[in-house]
């Protein structure tokens, strides 16, 4: 393998857009990160700057390159976020509708009294929820100016982040994405693996705007030579959930993986057999090579690493989102959390609720609560919401997970990832590269380009870095899933009309 060249991966995340460029043998070369921006016009609404993604994209491909020589690009990429451009310009129509936006609420709460649900939950495995790139799409043609003509007439392309960026890096001559994106956009039926013309004539969404869909490790183009200096192979795209399924080498049946980022989430692999949940879980493609779509089980909480961003940007309770760690440990020692319960219902709740007007809470405060107990219930919170999935997994497959990998700038805090293995009541397991969709991107772009011939060399390259082991008593256990579960009853109660 020493004489295979690198690959470059691009992870445009949520908070960040990054690059690093791997070795063969899954090591960092190189990472250089930037941050983007996010903008909240209106309670509920998210939004990212088209132009801003694409900027700091480039600059942090370019800094990692280092102008050294590689074998293909791979892409991995937020989900669900949307955005619309016009062909002949290449300019967006409107900022990007970020995937947390509730927006479409309305247009969702309409088609299910209209009775669509079923039809699209069927055909894509999906909910109808304004998480999902569809309603989006409508939200745009409907609220732009001259949009929806335009789209009739050709004239639009959307597509979700990775779409934008492969346009822009072939200077517009490529508009396609990978069929895992393709699946989390709700026009995409997971059984045929085409779009969906009922369901776009239900989202009223002409099929001229979609991109072409394509398998993981695939022909996605070549970067245009005025990018970089040369072209590149575009060989590896995923949406990052499943760009980390790849990463942690998931690739066997009832194989779990769980993301802890911004948002937090679970996938687990069901080969290729579609599984409908009946407990608020979601279906979706795991990923798809050679042509054959392999299938997962979803759990999506949005708010995750987003309440430590709360607690430090808008509360200023702690400046670095590493210190949590050691302020959750010392309250060890000084009997726990107080019965603290933080609902990080910020953008409504996620799986398996699926409440998008729920707002957040505070549970159990007494006079003695003071920055450290809000702290730790954030932390706390994140376990919890990853029981609920877990619980719901466990009922729709039959059988218990037995070990669960984990990934994300959260899964880097020990005291975390010891309380979730308790809550859990499982071993999870830390990689030693905890950046899995990068790795995960440059794995499948590495597959596309040949310098890997199988899913199974892969795996042989997935390397423990720690496992933690549950300890905490069953009746502290559930104790403590009780008070959650009591305080999550309690904003399911309050819920606003």
């Amino acid at each position: 393998m020493t004489d295979l060249l690198p690959i470059l991966a691009i992870d445009q995340g949520t908070t960040s857009s990054r690059a690093i460029r791997f070795d063969l043998n899954q090591q960092s070369q190189r990472l250089s990160q930037q941050k983007i921006t996010q903008y909240y016009p209106q309670p509920g609404w998210v939004e990212h700057d088209p132009e801003e993604i694409w900027r700091t994209t480039l600059e942090v491909a370019r800094d990692a390159l280092s102008n050294d020589p590689v074998a293909a690009l791979g892409i991995a990429n937020q989900r669900e976020t949307t955005l619309i451009w016009d062909r002949k310009t290449g300019e967006p129509i409107h900022p990007a509708i970020v995937w947390q936006d509730r927006r479409t609420t309305a247009i969702c709460s309409e088609l299910k009294s209209a009775g669509a649900e079923s039809l699209i939950k069927e055909r894509t495995g999906l909910l109808l929820d304004p998480y999902f790139s569809g309603t989006k799409v409508s939200w745009l043609l409907d609220h732009v100016d001259g949009a929806r003509g335009k789209a009739d007439r050709g004239e639009l392309a959307f597509g979700t982040v990775d779409s934008f960026l492969i346009w822009r890096l072939t200077a517009g001559r490529r508009h396609v994405t990978d069929a895992t994106n393709a699946s989390r956009t709700l026009m995409f039926n997971i059984h045929d693996q085409t779009w969906d013309d009922d369901v776009l004539q239900l989202l009223k969404i002409p099929r001229t705007i979609l991109p072409e869909v394509l398998d993981c490790a695939d022909d996605f183009g070549e970067t245009d030579a005025t990018v970089f200096g040369r072209a590149i192979p575009i060989r590896g795209v995923a949406g990052d959930q499943h760009a980390a399924m790849v990463g942690q080498a998931c690739f066997e049946n009832n194989s779990v993986k769980s993301t802890f980022g911004t948002g937090c989430f679970m996938l687990s692999n069901t080969g290729e057999r579609i599984v409908n949940s009946e407990n608020g879980l979601i279906t979706t493609l795991a990923y798809r090579l050679g042509g054959v779509p392999t299938y997962a089980l979803e759990g999506s909480i949005f708010v995750a690493g987003s309440a430590v961003q709360w607690l430090r940007d808008e509360l200023s309770l702690i400046k670095d989102a590493r210190e949590t760690e050691a302020i959750a440990a010392d309250l060890d020692t000084k009997g726990g959390n107080n019965g603290v319960y933080l609902i990080p219902a910020f953008v409504g709740l996620g799986a398996p609720h699926w409440q998008p007007n729920a707002r957040g809470a505070l549970f159990g405060l007494t006079r003695g609560t003071n920055s450290t107990h809000l702290v730790r219930a954030a932390l706390e919170a994140v376990s919890y919401q990853a029981q609920d999935l877990t619980s719901a997994m466990a009922a729709d497959s039959g059988s218990a997970m037995g070990v669960l990998r984990v990934d994300g700038g959260m899964a880097e805090n020990n005291w975390l990832m010891q309380f979730l293995a308790d809550i859990l009541e499982v071993s999870v397991e830390r990689p030693l590269v905890t950046e899995t969709a990068a790795l995960g991107a440059a794995q499948l772009a590495a597959l596309g380009v040949g310098e890997v011939r199988s899913v199974d060399e892969l795996s042989e390259r997935w390397y423990l870095d720690r496992r933690f082991v549950p300890r905490m008593s069953i009746a502290q256990r559930a104790k403590l899933i009780e008070g959650w579960q009591a305080a999550v009853a309690g904003v399911l109660a309050s819920e606003p009309e």
